[in-house]
């Protein structure tokens, strides 16, 4: 054991031997919530030496809460009580090729639980689920049972390798009170070697500790007991150990794509109930335009034709004047002057009549439909913007980012600095390969609908490697208006996509808005 006193190990090889069977290689894990939850489950053994000499040794399982620290079944580390200062905790991890020494930060006996602190590995934490859990509710145990160790077991270095927990399925069977501490009661079947396991839902959240388990005698039914959620939220606030929580039910990946559909399905109704209330109130606001249009022009008509009158009337008596002073020889140019303003009162009257406008209610349309309306115009986003989870289209298994503030830039910059590339069927999108947490993102962003997704990955030590390599071939590191560089980008994220599982373990939709 990595950090252990070599001596102990060969101690704990010598004391197994004699329980050694025919091994049988671990399943490498699924692609699934319960396996990505398995990542953090630990086999926890403790040995007691005395003199250098061996003398007793007890194994279990625990679960990460935080990257260095688990949490395990106090009867699970008792050795360390019996034997102090001749004992030592080992850790082994499920993933890797070393195990390691741990320290016990706290210990509960009254709700059986203990805090071990583990230093060397980062394990990713499992979440608690802290909501509603009702009878017949399908539950899983993940964890190390002794009797499939024994029976699988090829010598004792099995016990302190890497390897895959074993799971087993139930269900929720009640809720009862053990020895004052609240237990669930439920049907997965364990063994000794689960003590200190995860009791999950199907989404991977831890539901209780496995802790107990009932004996069936004489054809009575075994029922196995978890130390509920409630009790280890108090011993972790009481250690002041961080824990992460969620309330959301478990919804599965058919489920969530089902609400999705269904709720895309709604604000699409909802937008053509939109566009058709939008187009009642355009041709309303045309129908009232012409209205007013027409009595505007029959208006000016009338007051054209009043105009053209009066002016003829002028020109009459214009004329009318000019032929009184001809036949006066001193008013000779005054009745020239009245004559020709005569003739150009008359000409005017003439054109005031001919250019009374006619109505023409092409035009009126025209100039609405030049005008528009936002609710018929559709523009990209850009700038600053503000995103807000939309839970019904979502698949939440972790505790989400209810907001995300963006900053976008049309050729495909996020936040100025993270280039993306244009996704298969529209969009943009950028796949995120951290160097530390065992997660990959596909973000993707329509600046068009406001749509941003965040699909994690929840992978295996193994994948990591492997999405770590093909990120490794990515050169676009930050933004680039070229359109070769961003279709290079494509093609290189094409590869790591391809090397995700078929099922995404989380998807967290969001919506958003120009931020103010």
């Amino acid at each position: 054991m990595t950090n252990a006193p070599l001596p102990l190990v060969r101690l704990l090889a010598s004391w197994l031997t004699a329980l050694a069977a025919m091994l049988v290689l671990a399943a490498p894990a699924r692609a699934d919530d319960v396996s990505a939850a398995a990542r953090g489950v630990v086999r926890v053994v403790v040995i007691a030496t005395v003199d250098g000499e061996m003398v007793d040794v007890e194994h279990g399982t625990g679960f990460a809460v935080a990257p260095g620290r688990i949490v395990t079944n106090a009867h699970v580390v008792e050795l360390l009580e019996r034997y102090p200062g001749e004992a030592v905790v080992g850790v082994v991890p499920s993933e890797g090729d070393k195990s390691f020494e741990g320290r016990v930060l706290r210990l509960d006996k009254s709700r059986d639980l203990a805090l071990i602190e583990v230093t060397g590995v980062r394990l990713p934490p499992l979440t608690l689920y802290t909501g509603q859990l009702g009878e017949s509710d399908p539950l899983i145990a993940l964890g190390y049972p002794g009797n499939v160790d024994l029976a699988t077991a090829r010598s004792a270095d099995d016990f302190v390798t890497p390897t895959a927990p074993v799971r087993s399925q139930g269900v929720m069977s009640g809720n009862r009170t053990l020895e004052g501490t609240a237990v669930l009661v439920h049907t997965a079947s364990i063994a000794r070697g689960n003590s200190g396991g995860p009791l999950l839902d199907r989404c991977g959240r831890v539901l209780g500790v496995n802790s107990a388990l009932t004996r069936g005698e004489e054809g009575d039914a075994s029922f196995a007991f978890a130390i509920a959620d409630s009790e280890l939220i108090a011993f972790l606030r009481e250690a002041s150990q961080p824990v992460s929580t969620i309330a959301t039910p478990c919804l599965t990946l058919a489920d969530a794509d089902a609400r999705d559909r269904a709720e895309a399905e709604r604000q699409s109704v909802e937008e053509r109930e939109r566009a058709r209330a939008a187009a009642e109130r355009a041709r309303d606001d045309r129908e009232a335009a012409l209205e007013k249009a027409r009595a505007d022009n029959a208006k000016t008509r009338e007051n054209m034709i009043a105009g053209a009158a009066l002016l003829l009337a002028l020109s009459v008596l214009a004329i009318g004047g000019a032929g009184l002073l001809a036949g006066k020889r001193q008013k000779q140019r005054q009745a020239r002057i009245a004559a020709i303003a005569g003739g150009v009162l008359f000409v005017a009257a003439i054109a005031t009549f001919l250019l009374r406008p006619d109505f023409d209610p092409e035009s009126v349309a025209a100039a609405d439909e030049s005008g528009g309306t936002a609710a018929t115009r559709t523009t990209a986003l850009s700038g600053p913007l503000l995103c807000t989870l939309v839970p019904e289209r979502s698949r939440i298994i972790l505790p989400p980012v209810e907001t995300v503030s963006l900053s976008w830039r049309g050729d495909g910059c996020m936040n100025g600095r993270t280039q993306y590339a244009e996704a298969p069927g529209g969009g943009w999108e950028r796949i995120l390969v951290p160097n530390e947490d065992a997660t990959v993102s596909v973000l993707r962003f329509d600046p068009v609908s406001g749509s941003y997704t965040n699909s994690r990955y929840l992978l295996s030590a193994e994948a990591m490697t492997r999405a770590r390599s093909l990120r490794g071939q990515v050169q676009q590191k930050a933004c680039a208006a070229e359109t070769g560089a961003r279709a290079a980008l494509a093609t290189q994220q094409s590869a790591i996509r391809t090397s995700l599982p078929a099922q995404v373990n989380e998807r967290l939709v969001y919506r958003c808005t120009a931020a103010k």
